[in-house]
């Protein structure tokens, strides 16, 4: 046989061979994506739902459809929820309890996406109080010292380069994992003006600041004018090269992205976005708008998912979760370990579970559809990103290697 002809299928049957390695590698993948639920999927479901909230708090359509009557309607105690969700005695007592300790709202369209009859609703675990906050012993009002690290009105500063701004303790839900929890309080406060001010000229006093984040709460709770004036004021210091918003509106309150907030948002670039979808359930065909008007409007979108026990620790949720993300122009940002505030055990999970999502991830999809799982370390001292071993060993010329299918290989140093 000639040479060139055998080598021609040699190369054939090894790309065949390798064909079906992949095949094989996806498999197990491409049964079990289909039982893991979405918001597309089930967004008829999900609209029946919504027709049977709208005629309970009577309202109408275009009230649904008006973000300023989702917040002013958001569900905020025991009773009123008992009468939208299917819930036993014992789990009224028990949100009753907990309610009295720790602040808790929901609005109307994210309730929506509940399922009434599973108590391991992902979507439920994340907005209705659970008996397991007032039980944990383990948790501190705040883990990251963000008020220790705060050297002025409003600002928390980590890092050389870059600040926050927390400009209000408003969100249109108060996730039951959150971060800040220790700021809700029992009512709703924006940053005062004099706040504010104060922030502004702390970041003009130091040039070494070049990146602003503006979050909360919900940095997109501010009104409009509100929001423009302060993002105009950043433009307004030289040494300010780009702002950054943290929300979650478009997950928990989607028609808060109106076409006036885009067009006014549009005139801030460069301006960068991230917000937190946790589960495909919370990819809505309202959420994919919503993102995908922001993208119109020249905004980068990134997402910064919380690794949650019982909501999205399983590989499989999570790489779903991450290409949905991609199809509505969200890029995959961080994936955090939950951190250990008071009252949010119940959520975390080992660190290894982090560890091993990101393992699996790696070469099962695409580059873009990878977060990177950090941990923030305590007193405020940052994040630590955290990944799996590939480095296995040195010599002086070689390097070996780990793939993402668990080959070991060596490399050329």
């Amino acid at each position: 046989m000639d040479t060139d002809v055998k080598e021609n299928m040699d190369n054939k049957n090894n790309a065949q061979r390798r064909v079906k390695e992949l095949e094989a590698a996806i498999q197990l993948y491409s049964m079990q994506k289909g039982q893991i639920p979405d918001g597309t999927t089930l967004w008829e479901k999900i609209k029946h739902k919504q027709e049977q909230l709208q005629t309970a708090l009577k309202a109408s359509p275009d009230d649904w459809q008006d973000w300023q009557w989702q917040v002013a309607n958001r569900v905020s105690d025991v009773e009123q929820l008992a009468k939208l969700l299917q819930l036993s005695k014992e789990q009224e007592e028990e949100i009753d309890k907990v309610c009295r300790l720790f602040r808790f709202c929901i609005s109307p369209y994210y309730l929506s996406l509940v399922n009434s009859a599973d108590a391991a609703c992902p979507i439920r675990r994340q907005a209705i109080p659970a008996i397991e906050e007032m039980l944990d012993q383990h948790g501190l009002v705040d883990p990251m010292a963000e008020e220790a690290g705060s050297p002025a009105p409003g600002v928390v500063q980590r890092y050389p380069d870059r600040i926050i701004i927390n400009v209000t303790n408003r969100c249109a839900m108060f996730c039951r994992h959150c971060q800040r929890r220790r700021r809700i309080g029992q009512s709703d406060e924006n940053l005062s003006l004099a706040g504010l001010l104060s922030a502004l000229q702390y970041i003009k006093e130091h040039e070494q600041i070049r990146d602003v984040l503006i979050t909360g709460g919900d940095a997109l709770m501010l009104e409009d004018q509100t929001l423009d004036w302060l993002l105009t004021e950043l433009e307004q210091i030289p040494h300010v090269e780009i702002k950054r918003i943290g929300t979650r509106v478009p997950v928990t309150l989607p028609m808060r992205i109106t076409d006036d907030l885009c067009r006014m948002l549009g005139n801030h670039l460069p301006l960068y976005l991230n917000t937190q979808f946790n589960h495909p359930l919370e990819i809505t065909p309202h959420a994919a708008e919503a993102c995908l008007k922001l993208a119109r409007s020249g905004i980068a979108l990134g997402n910064q998912s919380v690794l949650l026990a019982g909501v999205n620790d399983n590989a499989f949720v999570i790489r779903k979760l991450n290409q949905m993300l991609l199809s509505i122009m969200v890029r995959p940002y961080y994936l955090f370990h939950a951190k250990p505030v008071t009252g949010t055990h119940h959520f975390r999970t080992p660190v290894e579970t982090g560890i091993e999502i990101m393992r699996s991830l790696r070469g099962s999809t695409s580059g873009l559809a990878i977060p990177t799982f950090v941990v923030n370390a305590p007193g405020g001292l940052g994040k630590i990103a955290l990944y799996p071993e590939c480095l296995l060993g040195t010599t002086e010329n070689k390097v070996l290697l780990q793939t993402w299918e668990g080959k070991i290989i060596e490399y050329d140093n």
